[in-house]
C-alpha cells in the first residue's frame, strides 16, 4: 500500500486518498452480505408460501442496510466496492424480493398482467437506485468509483 503524505492535507483528504478501488473491508461488507442473504431468504420463503417469514426477512434487510453504511463511516472503512455492493444488495432486498413476494402472493392469478406489474415495480426500484448512485456521484465527484 502506498504511503500517504499528510503535509497540507486534512483528515477527509487523507481518507479519500486511502480509500482505493481495490479496498475490501470485512465488517461493513459482512453486514451487506447479511442484508443480501435476508433478501434472498425472503424470495425463497415466498416461493414456499411462507409470506410472514418473507416479510420478516425484508425487515431484517432494512435493519442491516441501515447498519452497513453507518458502521463503514464510523470505522472509516468506506470503499467504492462497498458502495456498489450495497447498491446491488439493495436491488435484491428491496427490488426483486418484494416484487416476487407480491407476484407469488397475489398477482399470479392475473397471468401476464401480474408478472408485468411485479416487473414494473422491480424496474422502478432499479431506476431509483441508479438515480441515487448518479446523484451521489455528482454530489461527491472525487469519490472513487470502479
Amino acid at each position: 500500500m502506498k504511503k500517504l503524505k499528510s503535509i497540507g492535507k486534512n483528515k477527509e483528504d487523507l481518507l479519500r486518498n486511502k480509500i482505493g478501488k481495490h479496498t475490501f473491508y470485512l465488517l461493513p461488507n459482512f453486514i451487506t452480505t447479511a442484508s443480501l442473504f435476508s433478501g434472498f431468504y425472503s424470495i425463497v420463503q415466498a416461493m414456499n408460501g411462507k409470506y410472514e417469514l418473507a416479510a420478516i426477512a425484508i425487515f431484517i434487510a432494512i435493519i442491516m442496510d441501515g447498519l452497513d453504511g453507518r458502521i463503514a463511516r464510523l470505522t472509516h472503512t468506506e470503499s467504492a466496492f462497498g458502495a456498489e455492493y450495497d447498491s446491488l444488495s439493495d436491488m435484491v432486498s428491496f427490488g426483486v424480493a418484494p416484487a416476487l413476494i407480491l407476484y407469488v402472493w397475489t398477482l399470479k392469478p392475473l397471468g401476464k398482467l401480474g408478472w408485468i406489474a411485479a416487473f414494473v415495480y422491480c424496474c422502478c426500484a432499479a431506476f431509483r437506485l441508479a438515480r441515487f448512485n448518479v446523484k451521489l456521484l455528482l454530489q461527491y465527484p472525487r469519490w472513487p468509483r470502479m
